[in-house]
């Protein structure tokens, strides 16, 4: 009897044991074919190619990988698209593409910045930031927020030569670029030019006019906008950290070809030192309306997103309802998963009707 069922939990380890071999092996070859198709186009140390071209189509003309910063001697850069409407000007949208912070550039946001220029309407602006694993895999979240910061510096100050409004300026970005988004929207003051060197003071952009610090753009409440819409974007890095962010357990390493380490500096851990975290998240970050007045905001996500569950963004938009901010506003792509406003073959289908929502939204505002 003891031998029998001694057997049987043998036999029952060998199943699951054969159970799991092609369960790995799969997700094996998954994380091998992302690796391969999100091999980044650029150098790792030297940043994205710098080949401003010229483009002509029929509704805009885009000006391709325009360099507008180059921060330790690694190039960023963007696309800018403008409108042939017969306009003196246009409010401007800044687009940060999604990827975990590891992996994706600017081409990801290609089809959404062609629908947004084509309305005629937007100046679009479609921005490389910092991953990560560039520098080495050096690159700090504060870092990568600086780039953020320092776009909107480089488009309220040079967008005029490409008929956008700097008075009129619009962010949006989905997964990692919708919490860039949002910092930028909530934080716009939150400057120091010590950065995160001992503590975290604020937030040093990447690009700032020559006769400018952070200190006097904060002052002057310079990186200010206009309206913002975040999609499915990570509000909580804190709690995301505790949770496994900054270990193999995040696939996103993988697949940005990237070791696991800390995300803020290997002196840094969320344990230790929680206050960094929390600075680079929106979820602690966010003034009452006594206290300064938000933009409209229009939050997305996806129905069936297991990433960025509706839930969490819905419990975002109710605190900054209850912080006395009116114009939020949300809106639920029915049946959609992580990453559908992502440029492919089904952005027609996925992507087009909330992106129809995100121009209403817009136009009401602008026009």
């Amino acid at each position: 009897m003891w031998r029998d069922v001694t057997n049987i939990k043998i036999m029952k380890r060998i199943y699951k044991i054969l159970l799991a071999i092609p369960v790995v092996l799969l997700l094996g070859i998954i994380i091998l074919w992302q690796v391969v198709r999100y091999k980044p186009a650029w150098d790792n140390s030297r940043g994205h190619p710098i080949e401003k071209a010229t483009i002509e189509k029929e509704g805009f003309t885009k000006v391709s990988d325009l360099k507008w910063a180059s921060p330790q001697g690694f190039n960023l850069t963007m696309d800018i698209y403008t409108p042939k409407a017969e306009q003196e000007s246009f409010p401007v949208i800044i687009i940060y593409h999604g990827g975990g912070w590891l992996m994706n550039d600017k081409r990801i946001m290609d089809d959404m910045s062609t629908y947004l220029a084509n309305t005629g309407k937007y100046v679009v602006c479609n921005v490389n930031y910092r991953l990560f694993s560039d520098q080495k895999n050096s690159v700090k979240l504060n870092e990568i927020i600086e780039d953020a910061f320092g776009a909107v510096s480089w488009v309220k100050s040079n967008i005029s030569q490409y008929k956008g409004d700097a008075a009129r300026i619009i962010v949006t970005g989905d997964s990692a670029g919708g919490h860039m988004a949002a910092i930028v929207t909530l934080q716009g003051k939150d400057l120091d030019s010590r950065g995160f060197k001992d503590q975290p003071y604020g937030f040093n952009p990447t690009w700032l006019p020559e006769d400018k610090t952070s200190e006097d753009i904060a002052q002057e409440n310079g990186l200010a906008v206009q309206a913002a819409i975040i999609s499915y974007g990570g509000f909580d890095v804190l709690r995301s950290a505790e949770g496994g962010m900054e270990k193999w357990s995040n696939i996103f390493w993988a697949v940005g070809s990237s070791w696991p380490r800390g995300i803020l500096g290997p002196d840094i851990n969320v344990n230790e030192h929680p206050d960094f975290y929390k600075k680079v998240s929106p979820y602690y970050n966010y003034p009452t309306s006594s206290a300064q007045a938000l933009p409209p905001m229009l939050f997305t996500a996806g129905e069936k997103d297991p990433l960025i569950k509706p839930a969490d963004v819905q419990a975002f938009v109710k605190k900054l309802q209850e912080a006395g901010h009116e114009e939020i506003s949300y809106w639920e792509a029915e049946g959609q998963s992580h990453a559908f406003l992502d440029s492919g073959k089904s952005f027609e289908e996925k992507a087009v009707p909330t992106l129809e929502v995100m121009v209403d939204f817009l136009d009401e505002i602008f026009y």
